[in-house]
């Protein structure tokens, strides 16, 4: 989207006439980077190229999240769309229907009245064609239809399949008055994740579909405003498989589970279980873990999906005493799963994990080289990843140069139990980690060979470990040319055989 503050030289005119629109987005995995440690990106550049099959047709963006005043399309004055080749600047002409038409004069009276602008009236670049775009952040736009929902903070941009991009926005229905439930923020006391809004970047039409027809305030809503939603089975699919769980929503129920998870009374009533979200290091600061996407296979499950991820402390400690994950996909959308941890087992939190980073020699010793003048160290977001019955912690770090404002990623940082590993890739960092795992359990899977047998072979697990962790890189390089080549049976092929093989590891290594 556009930034119109950083205008050199802003008039009404390139404001209100010309730079009217963003234009385009950008596409990149995060599990991939370029030797440079930049993202890999499948879409980019203006126009926008795509290395996979998923072409943009409209690419233009008039109405969007930081989209917050009004403009002026089809008038006389060249509306900039992208810089071309050389000296070049391509152009565009607005073939929507979104605004006003202003087609006589006594409209422009009144829009001039109503924002103040006589501009309106004295400028001979509007035309009878020309047409006014108002209300054009999203969340504002949504907010003059339906004033009597909330709406979620993050709004998301997807790309469909007929090649137009839509803005998918989360809608709740709240209420103060529900008996005996808490209030959030002295608020509400009562949520549900009722409407989806799918907004059209470039018309701004918009669409309420109702997803839960069984919340009583939507159905209200539904009957005082007839024809205001439309049921969500009519949502096409090419947008139904871009929905996810609000991370809004998610927030509110995780922190109110720190408490109400305890369904003892005595044990409530004390606070005895009382939970926490834990912290960590970011960027040389302490912050609260937020939650985060990611796709996964739940325990017990049979395939890999795309879930919403919380890890959960005790109250006043660091170690980790569950996680809560809200599931997207299919017919599950919408079920919250916990998982709980023995009180007996001690399993690292992310704040004790990056602890044992920097407590790592190596790690320690090549920080310090890298934060020399000249440079710094970024340290990403801590991710705890569940893998089969274990965990899986990943760290990415990041080097920016004082004159740059792109970091580089440079290392990543995987651990599980009492492992620490920093490696160029996660690829390469899974594999090491994987092969350097040797708990004494093994000692009594292989028992040692007698003195004075001068036959006896190494043990066998040695060998197997290496072989499934050779074959678990082997996979890995193979998924990510799979993604290259846009291959997506395959990379899923691959990424199974993956899982398969880290699994395989996980039994052998476990203590």
């Amino acid at each position: 989207e556009l930034d119109k503050g950083q205008l050199q030289s802003p008039t009404w005119i390139n404001q209100k006439l010309q730079f009217t629109h963003g234009y385009g987005v950008v596409m990149n995995p995060v599990n991939e980077v370029t030797e440079d440690g930049l993202p890999n990106f499948w879409i980019k550049d203006l126009p926008p190229k795509s290395t996979i099959s998923m072409p943009i047709d409209r690419p233009e963006i008039y109405f969007g999240e930081n989209a917050s005043d009004y403009v002026f399309v089809n008038t006389r004055e060249k509306e900039f769309d992208y810089p071309g080749e050389g000296n070049q600047t391509i152009y565009a002409h607005y073939e929507g229907k979104g605004g006003v038409e202003l087609n006589n004069f006594l409209k422009k009276i009144a829009f001039a009245l109503r924002l103040g602008d006589s501009n309106i009236i004295l400028s001979r670049d509007i035309t009878p064609q020309s047409r006014i775009l108002l209300y054009r952040q999203i969340r504002e736009r949504a907010l003059e239809i339906a004033p009597f929902l909330r709406y979620d903070r993050d709004p998301y941009i997807v790309v469909g399949d007929d090649g137009k991009l839509y803005w998918i926005l989360d809608a709740y229905t709240t209420s103060s008055l529900y008996p005996y439930s808490e209030r959030v923020g002295n608020q509400f006391n009562y949520i549900r994740n009722a409407v989806k809004v799918v907004i059209d970047p470039y018309n701004g039409s918009m669409t309420f579909y109702l997803f839960d027809d069984a919340d009583p305030l939507a159905q209200t809503y539904a009957r005082i405003f007839p024809g205001i939603f439309q049921p969500a089975a009519q949502m096409p699919e090419t947008l139904k498989k871009h929905i996810r769980y609000p991370e809004d929503l998610f927030s509110i129920q995780a922190n109110l589970y720190l408490t109400y998870h305890m369904k003892d009374s005595n044990v409530f009533y004390n606070k005895e279980d009382l939970w926490a979200i834990p912290n960590e290091t970011f960027s040389g600061n302490t912050q609260p873990v937020e939650p985060y996407y990611i796709i996964a296979r739940l325990p017990g499950g049979e395939d890999e999906e795309y879930i919403l991820f919380q890890p959960l402390t005790p109250h006043n400690k660091d170690n980790l005493v569950a996680w809560l994950a809200a599931r997207s996909d299919g017919e599950h959308y919408g079920e919250l799963v916990l998982y709980r941890y023995p009180k007996q087992e001690l399993v690292f939190g992310p704040l004790q994990i990056e602890a044992r980073i920097d407590q790592d020699p190596e790690i320690s010793a090549q920080f310090s080289l890298w934060d020399q003048g000249g440079s710094g160290i970024i340290r990403g977001n801590l991710l705890v990843l569940p893998l089969g019955n274990a965990l899986l912690y990943v760290e990415p770090i990041y080097l920016q140069a004082e004159s740059g404002r792109i970091p580089e990623l440079k290392r990543v940082i995987v651990a599980s139990g009492d492992q620490v590993i920093m490696a160029d890739t996660l690829g390469e960092g899974l594999v090491e980690l994987i092969g350097g795992m040797r708990p004494p359990a093994l000692a009594e899977i292989v028992p040692p060979a007698k003195e004075g047998d001068g036959n006896a072979k190494p043990p066998a697990v040695d060998q197997s470990v290496r072989q499934l962790a050779e074959s678990a890189s082997a996979h890995y390089e193979a998924a990510q040319e799979a993604s290259r080549a846009g291959d997506w049976a395959k990379y899923g092929e691959e990424l199974d055989a993956l899982e398969a093989d880290l699994n395989k590891l996980l039994d052998i290594t476990k203590e």
